[in-house]
């Protein structure tokens, strides 16, 4: 961030104060985001303590009982999320070639909801990789790009605290037809995202969204299902043929 020296001498003194407040409160802003994410990371042991969510005990209690009932095995895949994960039938089977695949999706999640309970849903698991599809649901509750960008940071933060060695793949925000009025806000949250898994390490940014869209840019109806939102067969198979490019040690 900086400002140009010639605008500021060109104001005189006043100006310059001028100038040199809106640079500070701009770095204040900057870190204020910067404080937030740090805060979310950090914070994961008092978010696992914290009365969990009524909408999302029921999809917590079931994966404690598979844990409990199958002892998580590190060095796998877990996929992380919402409905998109959560609805994926076969995600298992789909990727088979993997010593361990781990679904959990739970329908509505927000990518903070994913950093919150980051603790119970990825950190026993120990995996190699962990693939998240979250911010979908982020969009249509009104948050902005940038903030899904946030979301997104803190929960790299959260990983990278426990699990620095863990890569971290992103799903690309898919377009779909019932919130098509949403693809211009989730444009600019794909690529924000990607600029930033690109500047970064062990993290990988997987691009469902451009292949989801058809001749005309409008999202292909043949990879949904009936409701315009979730996904169909052919929309999971497109899923499979994308990820898989990207689950290779």
């Amino acid at each position: 961030m900086g400002w140009d020296p010639k605008g500021v001498l060109l104001c005189g003194h006043a100006g310059a104060r001028r100038g040199l407040i809106a640079v500070a409160l701009g770095w204040v802003v900057c870190l204020a985001a910067d404080a937030q994410t740090a805060l979310a990371a950090n914070s994961l042991s008092d978010a696992d303590a914290a009365a969990v969510d009524p909408q999302w005990q029921p999809s917590l209690e079931a994966f404690a009982q598979a844990d409990a009932q199958s002892p998580p095995r590190p060095g796998g895949v877990v996929f992380i999320g919402s409905s998109s994960i959560r609805l994926w039938k076969n995600l298992e089977q789909a990727f088979n070639m993997q010593p361990v695949i781990t679904k959990r999706g739970f329908g509505g999640s927000r990518l903070s909801d994913c950093t919150r309970y980051l603790r119970r849903l990825v950190l026993p698991h120990r995996p190699r990789l962990v693939v998240v599809y979250a911010g979908d649901n982020d969009l249509a509750e009104g948050a902005t790009p940038r903030q899904v960008l946030r979301r997104f940071t803190a929960f790299v933060s959260g990983v990278r605290a426990e699990l620095p060695g863990t890569r971290i793949a992103y799903i690309s925000i898919k377009p779909s037809p019932l919130r098509e009025a949403l693809i211009p806000a989730t444009r600019e949250a794909n690529a924000l995202i990607e600029g930033y898994v690109r500047t970064g390490e062990n993290m990988d940014y997987i691009d469902v969204f451009s292949h989801m869209l058809g001749p005309d840019g409008r999202p292909r109806p043949e990879l949904y299902r009936e409701d315009a939102l979730h996904l169909s067969a052919a929309g999971y198979a497109l899923w499979k043929e994308q990820i898989g490019q990207h689950l290779q040690p």
